[in-house]
């Protein structure tokens, strides 16, 4: 079937006894045995519930896998992955990447005797040069967050099996609507699910997917034995979220692309990342992996100076860290997002104190621009009235 449907269909003719149409809320802890040796498949929530049984199904089908996994968040979710690997383990890593995985990264898998090297994987020779006897895995963000960087995930996933390596992908900016790693030959799929899959920024959630069986099974125990599990109440609300996805994908983009054109156009707007503007490095490997450009965007302001009022002045679209929402968010990544990743660092990756992301909503388009072009112009009156001509 295609997603819209697969989408739409979340959880619909699954519950025979009543006809349910909306998947039920299984709140039990606990199931009664109906004799010794026997189960009804289900015996204690943590290992198996109904409701995140139906969720877990639901995006492995859409990502192209054979198990999917739900957390309680998405950093749950890539910590119980990063779970397979242990002492002396070394792991190749997307170099520009959410600053939460970089911190898990550096700060914490460290002390279990892993180790990292972070690489530009949009060239393969760069990461064929990092590659040491004991790496297991290579991670990979794409479209990276924020700045929007392009891997090739067919050139790095063919070489990634050719050196015996998992490869796992976090798809959380394009969701499976748009984009399908496994398809493609990766092993395992992250989300952070409280971003596009939920998409009403009122549930926290983080999913997994396993393209084969014995890769499931090491998830699979690691989920069970660490217990970090999403609760049924939170697994319907992301459900009821992901029927409306592709509907709402097909906005967030379109809004997007009207977006990144006006921001590249307009005087106090030094750069701006998107897939979709033909400028952009990495468009035509992105155009053939992937089935739109998405909803994020980030761009970068002539001055450093102009990030606090430009924040200040905006009226609809909310300051507020997250993406993937209905609503607009703005979110200033060095001070927020990735505030633990080293200043040195962000500046080499293009994460400036002048660069602002910009998850856009599905409002009208005019609207959006109609406070952007506000908010720029009030900035431009404070700065004519404390120093003179910005432009």
């Amino acid at each position: 079937m295609h997603p819209d449907t697969c989408l739409a269909q979340i959880g619909n003719i699954r519950e025979e006894k009543t006809g349910a149409i909306s998947t039920p809320i299984y709140l039990s802890t606990t199931y009664r045995h109906p004799r010794l040796g026997e189960s009804t498949g289900f015996d204690y929530t943590r290992t198996k519930n109904p409701t995140r049984q139906t969720l877990e199904d639901a995006i492995a089908k859409l990502e192209g896998g054979v198990r999917g996994f739900a957390y309680g968040s998405g950093m749950a979710a890539i910590a119980v992955v990063l779970g397979l690997f242990g002492q002396g383990d070394h792991l190749l890593v997307s170099h520009d990447l959410y600053g939460g995985t970089y911190r898990l990264l550096e700060q914490i898998l460290p002390r279990q005797g892993i180790t990292t090297t972070f690489v530009d994987t949009r060239d393969l020779q760069a990461v064929t040069a990092e590659v040491q006897a004991n790496t297991k895995a290579i991670f990979i963000e794409t479209p990276t967050n924020p700045t929007m960087r392009i891997t090739d995930l067919k050139g790095v996933i063919g070489w990634a099996r050719e050196q015996g390596l998992l490869t796992i992908v976090d798809n959380t900016f394009m969701t499976p609507y748009l984009q399908r790693p496994l398809v493609l030959g990766a092993d395992i799929v992250v989300h952070s699910a409280t971003k596009y899959l939920g998409g009403h920024n009122d549930v926290l959630a983080g999913l997994a997917v396993a393209r084969e069986e014995e890769v499931a099974e090491r998830i699979y125990f690691l989920q069970n034995s660490i217990g970090a599990t999403l609760g049924p109440q939170d697994a319907w609300l992301l459900m009821r979220g992901m029927k409306t996805l592709a509907l709402r994908m097909d906005r967030h983009q379109e809004n997007a692309m009207v977006l990144a054109k006006w921001l590249a156009g307009h005087p106090l707007v030094k750069t701006v990342y998107f897939p979709g503007l033909e400028n952009h490095a990495g468009r035509d490997v992105h155009i053939g992996q992937a089935d739109g450009y998405g909803g994020m965007l980030s761009f970068e302001v002539v001055s450093e100076e102009l990030v606090e009022p430009l924040l200040r002045h905006l009226n609809l679209i909310a300051f507020a860290e997250s993406l993937g929402g209905v609503e607009s968010l703005i979110t200033y990544p060095a001070r927020q997002t990735h505030f633990d990743v080293p200043e040195d660092v962000r500046n080499e990756l293009g994460v400036t104190s002048s660069l602002l992301r910009l998850s856009v909503g599905i409002e009208h388009y005019e609207d959006l621009i109609e406070d952007l072009a506000q908010a720029f112009a009030a900035c431009e009156r404070e700065w004519a009235e404390a120093k003179g001509s910005l432009v």
